[in-house]
């Protein structure tokens, strides 16, 4: 991003609803169906969050941050904000801006807050809050995206297409390359030759309970995963769902509810994770382990006044086996993203 908008000239940004001049326009509204990981609330006024997930890993190992921008529609605190956590320290800061500091552009994954920008590119920070400065720009290439069609328009199926649901979930980006330097407080952040992933989510709120995990940092290339195991409410009735997916010699594994995929086991100590899942072609085991916490915020009816824990500096053992026991797949990933919010009782399948 040696000019961050010189390729994006002449594309044109809006505001989101809530700020009063946004993008109404029915073909915007279906072509962000089939991308998720375009701004999805250009119609919403209020009770609505959106925010995209940006997680950089420097080539050693030594730099671990995520940032997260995004949209708060809540009446009076209405507002739009960057998160930052600092992986190796569990660290984290909460920028807030005006919801007239965000536009997104009509025909790319692009926004802007303020004076930052995140792409499907790269990011660009230049924030100075509370005595925190962040600036400089992380490049992205060799993206690898979530395959979508029109039965299944991301890692959600036909979810998707389904009204009412609290929260949605979409993948940006399953792994990429990254390069370029960070400046956090006078301090370099070296992140050349390093990784990336990035999601997102939208809606209302966050579930009640969930686990989340990921990482893309095994020793085998080009390797990631992601799984989330959440309770779902939906007209009326909740239920335990889960998505996730494992990238591996350049094929993609779906693991998902809608699959007709089970989940057979979860059982959670207080920073150690199991789950076991059985599809039709693959069997999963992981388990997860916790390390530094950084307290994140989390939208409920689209105020970000929910704290829930996250680590990214965890590790996941991953085991992918076939029908006739044969596996596929094993290792550990290391820089894992480990969310374990909630009651996780609720998540677990009854006893057989």
């Amino acid at each position: 991003m040696r000019d961050r908008d010189a390729h994006k000239k002449h594309e044109k940004f809006y505001s989101p609803a809530g700020a009063g001049s946004s993008l109404r326009s029915p073909v915007y509204d279906v072509r962000k169906i089939w991308k998720p990981h375009w701004f999805q609330g250009n119609r919403k006024k209020n009770n609505y969050f959106e925010g995209w997930y940006f997680k950089n890993v420097s080539a050693n190992g030594k730099h671990c941050w995520s940032f997260i921008p995004g949209v708060s529609l809540n009446g009076e605190d209405t507002h739009t904000f960057i998160q930052a956590i600092n992986g190796k320290t569990g660290d984290s800061w909460y920028f807030r801006y005006p919801l007239e500091s965000f536009s997104f552009s009509s025909s790319s994954f692009t926004i802007k807050i303020d004076q930052n920008t995140f792409s499907d590119s790269g990011l660009y920070l230049d924030m100075d809050q509370r005595g925190q400065t962040f600036k400089g720009h992380i490049e992205f290439k060799n993206s690898v995206g979530y395959p979508a069609t029109l039965q299944r328009p991301g890692i959600m199926g036909w979810y998707r297409y389904a009204p009412f649901m609290e929260c949605y979930h979409g993948i940006v980006s399953l792994h990429h390359e990254i390069t370029g330097n960070l400046n956090h407080n006078g301090t370099n952040l070296n992140f050349h030759d390093g990784s990336g992933y990035i999601e997102k989510d939208w809606g209302s709120s966050m579930p009640s309970a969930w686990v989340w995990i990921q990482t893309n940092h095994f020793n085998t290339p080009n390797t990631s995963f992601m799984l989330s195991v959440a309770r779902i409410p939906w007209i009326g009735k909740t239920f335990t769902g889960f998505l996730g997916f494992f990238l591996h010699k350049n094929k993609v594994i779906t693991f998902a509810t809608y699959t007709g995929a089970r989940l057979v086991k979860l059982e959670n100590e207080r920073n150690k994770v199991g789950i076991e899942i059985q599809g039709k072609k693959h069997r999963l085991l992981l388990e997860g382990h916790n390390n530094s916490n950084g307290p994140l915020n989390a939208p409920m009816l689209g105020k970000m006044d929910r704290v829930i824990h996250e680590s990214i500096d965890s590790e996941i053992d991953v085991q992918v086996i076939s029908p006739d026991g044969e596996i596929l797949f094993e290792g550990t990933g290391q820089n894992a993203g480990l969310e374990m919010v909630g009651n996780l009782e609720m998540l677990k399948p009854p006893e057989a």
